[in-house]
Formats: structure tokens, C-alpha cells, sequence
């Protein structure tokens, strides 16, 4: 009987200490995204009215417009981040979140050729004539599509570790099983607070690579741009099913006019450096 007693006092103290713990989870991540939604309210983007429907974008910097397309999981958070790693002075930023991704619908027709065309709905309304086109990672198609679709509009084509024709190694999760964890802002705040090291893969990081602090830091503030990730889901669902895909549909990539330069690491896992070639 006295073992029983032991057995259930251990068992109780046990059971307290896991839910000690799981309260302190939970009241770090309601606090850190409270942190996070306010991080985004107060970088400064506006939505305005297009001929393609609302779209969502902040700029800054005096020169050249540029717009910088994000990837998946991104938004104009994440453009902002690669703009400001990329674009020297004289250059202005335009940097849209895409279909999908934060306070930018998704229409019926998201598809790449229809992100392209909302470019140039959004150059007109701002009043921009020509402008270059920075595309990086999914971004890269639709990057793609507007240099081919608007020459006229398309000063220049820079793709950083884009989607590309060819095979990836990365296979995709059952489709039901992404639309779980792809709008639950705990699943990926758990992903990016406790087990980061586990993320480098869907950052690009080679196995086996050895991170310098900077790079360290590079990813960090990447990563932050993925929370909160629910009102980023349906780009990023309608990225991994419909718009990445859509790249093998058989671009005619011979018939885009600007130059172009394509930015490729040979040892990343995700954008294949052979398909870059």
C-alpha cells in the first residue's frame, strides 16, 4: 500500500511539473506572437487599390525602382529583409506581399502569370513606368513571367536561389496535412523558437554546414519573418502545390529580352544549382 501512495505522489508531481511547464510555453508564445503581429504592424506597409485587386506593399529608398519578390513562407516582411541585404543605395524598393500572404488576397486566379500581371497593376498605381524585378526563391516565377509577359515593363531579371525547370529532391507533405500545420502560428512557433536547427534545411542550409554568426543572425532574422504563418498559408499552400509546379509548364525562357543574372549556390539543397544552369 505504501508503494502505492509513493507511486501516485511521484505520478502527481510528475503531472504538475508537465503542466507547470506546458503554462510557460504557452504564455512565451501567446508573448512572442503578440511581438511578432506588432513587429509586422509597425514596419510600415500599406495596401492600395490596383486594377489587380488590393494589394499589400512597402517601399523606401530614393533611385531606380526595384521590386523585390519574396519567397514562400514570406510576405513583404521577408522582401524587406532581402532588399535591405541586397540593394545598395540608389535604388528604390518595391516590395509586395504576393497572393495569399498577409493582407494581399487570394484571388481565383493566383497563378504566377496573374502575380506578373499584378506587378504591373501595381506599378501603375504607383506611377512607375519600367522597373527591375528581384525574384528570390518561389518568388522567382512569377519574377519570371513578368520579364516575359511585360518586356516593356521589365528593365532587368534577378533571380537569388529561385524556383527553376528541373527536378528538386525536397518531396511535398500529403496536401491535408500541410493545410494543418501551415495555419498553426504554435506548430511554427515551435519550429523556430525550439528546434531552429531543425529549420535549416527549409532555409536553404547544405547538411553538414557550418554556420558562421552572421549567417546565424541572416537566419534568425529570416526566420522571424515566417510568424506569424496563418495569415500566410494560403500562399504558401497554393506556392508548394500550384506555383512552384507550374516552372516545368515549359516557360519560353529564350524569349525574355532583359538581362539577367541568376544567383545560385552549387551545394543548396532546396534550389538545385543544376537547374539553375
Amino acid at each position: 500500500m505504501e508503494k502505492i501512495k509513493i507511486g501516485w505522489l511521484i505520478a502527481g508531481a510528475l503531472g504538475a511539473v508537465l503542466v507547470t511547464c506546458a503554462v510557460l510555453v504557452y504564455a512565451r508564445y501567446r508573448r512572442d506572437m503578440r511581438t511578432t503581429r506588432e513587429r509586422v504592424q509597425n514596419l510600415g506597409s500599406r495596401v492600395i487599390e490596383t486594377d489587380c485587386g488590393p494589394i499589400e506593399y512597402a517601399a523606401f529608398g530614393e533611385g531606380y525602382p526595384v521590386l523585390v519578390i519574396h519567397g514562400i513562407f514570406g510576405g513583404f516582411d521577408q522582401g524587406l529583409v532581402t532588399a535591405r541585404g541586397q540593394l545598395e543605395e540608389g535604388f528604390r524598393a518595391i516590395v509586395p506581399s504576393r497572393f495569399g500572404y498577409l493582407r494581399t488576397p487570394l484571388p481565383a486566379d493566383a497563378s504566377p502569370a496573374a502575380q506578373a500581371d499584378a506587378y504591373v497593376c501595381l506599378l501603375d498605381a504607383l506611377g512607375i513606368e519600367r522597373a527591375a524585378i528581384l525574384g528570390v526563391s518561389a518568388g522567382g516565377t512569377s519574377a519570371i513571367q513578368f520579364a516575359l509577359r511585360h518586356p516593356d515593363r521589365c528593365s532587368a531579371l534577378v533571380l537569388v536561389s529561385s524556383n527553376a525547370p528541373g527536378e528538386t529532391e525536397a518531396g511535398l507533405p500529403p496536401k491535408p496535412l500541410a493545410k494543418v500545420l501551415f495555419r498553426s502560428d504554435f506548430v511554427f512557433w515551435l519550429l523556430t523558437t525550439h528546434f531552429r536547427s531543425s529549420m535549416g534545411s527549409i532555409m536553404g542550409v547544405p547538411q553538414g554546414f557550418e554556420l558562421s554568426p552572421e549567417h546565424e543572425a541572416d537566419i534568425a532574422e529570416t526566420m522571424e519573418t515566417i510568424l506569424p504563418v496563418s495569415p500566410r498559408a494560403e500562399g504558401a499552400l497554393f506556392d508548394m502545390y500550384v506555383s512552384n509546379p507550374d516552372i516545368n509548364t515549359g516557360y519560353p525562357l529564350e524569349e525574355i529580352t532583359a538581362p539577367v543574372l541568376i544567383i545560385n549556390a552549387m551545394d543548396d539543397p532546396l534550389a538545385l544549382y543544376d537547374n539553375a544552369r
